[in-house]
């Protein structure tokens, strides 16, 4: 457990904020390699060299550490969908497919993302709420890219629908294997069917 020097001379707010990323690191590596089933907040402190007091300093149980570790994975993967998508201005297919390989591409060069944000995020119910507020962001997000393109609004409200579901679906099949390894492929066909 963590020596009470580990922590001298560093201020207090900085402590905490240090032990909290530390905590969410550990739960995302535990969660995303072992799923729920490895997660406690013993397994989290022995990864981390803690106290169990350091976990509740932060958290006030394992269910909220875990909503940290999805809201911070999801905070990545948006950013990740909106460096590549801005390379593409004005095509609307292009800018499509660059989100579809982007979701893809962050999903699974790191399976533990892949695992927390959509294969164990069917069945917990922690982040089975977090997924359904996601995927209305990635719905507003479609939404919005269609309508600044689309002469018919509701041509563009249908399409934004059917991409946030789609995108999902795709994913898991992506992640389990079912699509191949062909990344490019499978956004040609993805984009193709959602954008005729």
């Amino acid at each position: 457990m963590s020596s009470p020097t580990r922590w001298a001379g560093v201020p207090l707010a900085d402590r905490r904020s240090e032990r909290r990323s530390k905590l969410i690191d550990a739960a995302f590596d535990i969660f995303g390699t072992g799923g729920e089933s490895a997660l406690s907040v013993r397994s989290v402190c022995r990864a981390c060299e803690f106290n169990t007091r350091y976990f509740y300093e932060s958290f006030t149980d394992i269910d909220e550490l875990l909503g940290a570790v999805y809201d911070g994975t999801a905070v990545a993967l948006g950013e990740a969908i909106a460096r590549d998508v801005d390379g593409f201005a004005g095509s609307i297919r292009a800018r499509t497919r660059a989100g579809i390989v982007a979701v893809l591409h962050f999903s699974s060069a790191d399976p533990r993302r892949g695992r927390v944000l959509f294969t164990e995020a069917q069945a917990n119910a922690v982040l089975a709420r977090r997924r359904e507020e996601t995927q209305q962001l990635l719905h507003e997000m479609s939404l919005t890219e269609t309508l600044a393109h689309d002469a018919d609004p509701l041509a563009g409200r249908v399409r934004a629908a059917m991409f946030t579901g789609a995108m999902s679906a795709l994913v898991q099949q992506w992640l389990r294997g079912d699509l191949g390894d062909d990344i490019e492929a499978v956004a040609d066909h993805a984009v193709t069917m959602l954008t005729h």
